[in-house]
């Protein structure tokens, strides 16, 4: 995800592993929170979350485009078209929507994932109307000049330099997306490849605007202090002014082949630092897996290398002190896919090999014997938890459905997510691990500071034996 602000992709992303859906639920300790939804004529789906604790709202426009639905070759216009929506419309000069935003004492900004492209104001009560109309001004009448289109690709291409091409990790990190995906195009990244962005123009900007924003093809977000009636009647004055696009088709995309063999890929970077290790595996989503298995997922994840108590850390950072940090997640929140990922840094003096062997002693360990019904029920309090606390921050609980419904979740399924996560067993956390931690699914990356600190690291070791 791309957020305007040059913000980073993988914070985001680290913020959907841990809210793939909203936080209420059925259960008696489970805040629930009244939710209004209804569409409006032209097609465009509207969601009231009421928050009155302050007279401040939160207003989102959620696109059901992103950057998955590009087409070939012309790589990052997504994220490109989204800053460009800043530019000029037929009211407003260029820069003036944000401008007008801070005038009143409130912010805006928006960002591009893969599968959504969403703009989102925080404003006072009284200002709903006011980014309401701007909002859908720049739905249908953006304008674009030969220079606000010059100047804003500048602005991406040193958006990729100073993220993505001075960090090594990131570019391990696209290579290692690129190999996950085979065919499907979340293989490419959201900012774009550097060679494609170079030639991105006006015409390619308006064709992918014009063919995707309308509407019919988005979501409106309301959550603060307003009622259902007084966003209807808003909402019919502006965006129900528009008319419906006919030509918005649904999504289709390349599907994904099942790999037959594991991937492998090594870097090497003077810039990288310490060594790394990743590994990732190809998931099923909360969209696209078997009932439940989405679910168990999350929570295997988290028992097994998300945080201190995890296994892993706790086992190979803070026991045998055979890596300086492990993480992983389960990232389900994709139209078409998921992932499992794993990230290590290996001690001083241990060979990422050495890591990577110990890593798959624990994953084989859990998938012989599962996880305990006492980690189990842990992980399921730390995310109910989680959930509950971000109620009380109401750009969370307007992304919350957001991301859910832009994907075609329901608000009863967005809802439901805690009490389908009180019904995960240990059985079903190990028939998961059985089923998607498979090798053949999998990209492991290395990424080397230089091939000569790596032997001097071997040398180190065979004069003083690895510890573990």
């Amino acid at each position: 995800m791309l957020v305007r602000s040059t913000a980073l992709l993988a914070m985001v992303m680290m913020m959907l592993t841990t809210a793939q859906a909203p936080q209420a639920a059925a259960a008696d300790d489970t805040p629930r929170r009244d939710v209004a939804q209804f569409k409006l004529d032209n097609g465009m789906q509207v969601v009231v979350v009421p928050d009155t604790r302050a007279p401040v709202i939160t207003h989102m426009v959620w696109y059901r485009v992103g950057a998955a639905d590009e087409p070939r070759g012309v790589s990052g216009i997504a994220h490109f078209l989204e800053h460009l929506m800043f530019k000029s419309t037929e009211k407003l000069a260029s820069g003036e929507f944000s401008k007008t935003v801070s005038r009143l004492g409130g912010q805006d900004n928006a960002f591009t994932s893969q599968d959504a492209t969403a703009y989102f104001q925080r404003i006072s009560r009284e200002q709903l109307g006011t980014v309401m109309r701007m909002e859908a001004d720049r739905m249908v009448n953006l304008r674009l000049t030969e220079e606000d289109v010059k100047t804003e690709r500048d602005v991406i291409l040193e958006e990729r330099r100073s993220r993505v091409e001075n960090n090594p990790a990131a570019i391990l990190g696209e290579q290692m997306e690129a190999a996950l995906y085979m065919s499907h195009t979340y293989g490419i990244p959201v900012i774009g490849w550097m060679h494609e962005m170079k030639e991105l123009d006006r015409e390619d900007a308006l064709s992918f605007y014009k063919k995707h924003y309308a509407p019919n093809n988005a979501i409106l977000i309301v959550a603060g202090d307003v009622t259902p009636d007084e966003v209807r009647k808003l909402a019919e004055g502006t965006y129900g002014k528009i008319a419906a696009n006919d030509n918005i088709k649904p999504r289709n995309r390349a599907s994904e082949p099942k790999a037959r063999a594991p991937r492998r890929i090594k870097m090497v970077d003077a810039r990288a630092g310490k060594p790394t290790l990743r590994r990732s595996y190809l998931a099923p989503s909360y969209q696209t897996d078997e009932p439940g298995d989405a679910e168990a997922l999350d929570l295997l994840m988290k028992v097994v290398a998300s945080g201190p108590t995890s296994t892993m850390y706790r086992e190979l950072v803070v026991e045998k002190k055979l890596a300086a940090s492990v993480s992983g997640y389960y990232a389900g929140h994709g139209l078409d896919s998921g992932k499992i990922a794993i990230g290590a840094v290996p001690a001083d003096g241990v060979s990422l090999e050495k890591l990577e062997a110990e890593i798959d002693r624990i994953l084989a360990d859990v998938k012989q014997n599962g996880v305990s019904e006492a980690a189990l029920e842990r992980a399921k309090k730390v995310y109910i938890a989680e959930y509950i606390y971000e109620i009380d921050n109401q750009s969370s609980l307007a992304r919350r459905y957001g991301w859910g419904l832009v994907v075609g979740a329901t608000i009863d399924e967005i809802d439901g997510w805690p009490d389908a996560l009180r019904k995960v067993t240990t059985a079903d956390v190990k028939r998961v691990a059985n089923e998607y931690l498979d090798i053949n699914q999998s990209v492991t990356g290395y990424l080397k500071p230089s091939e000569s600190d790596v032997a001097g690291a071997g040398a180190a070791a065979k004069a003083k034996p690895e510890q573990g």
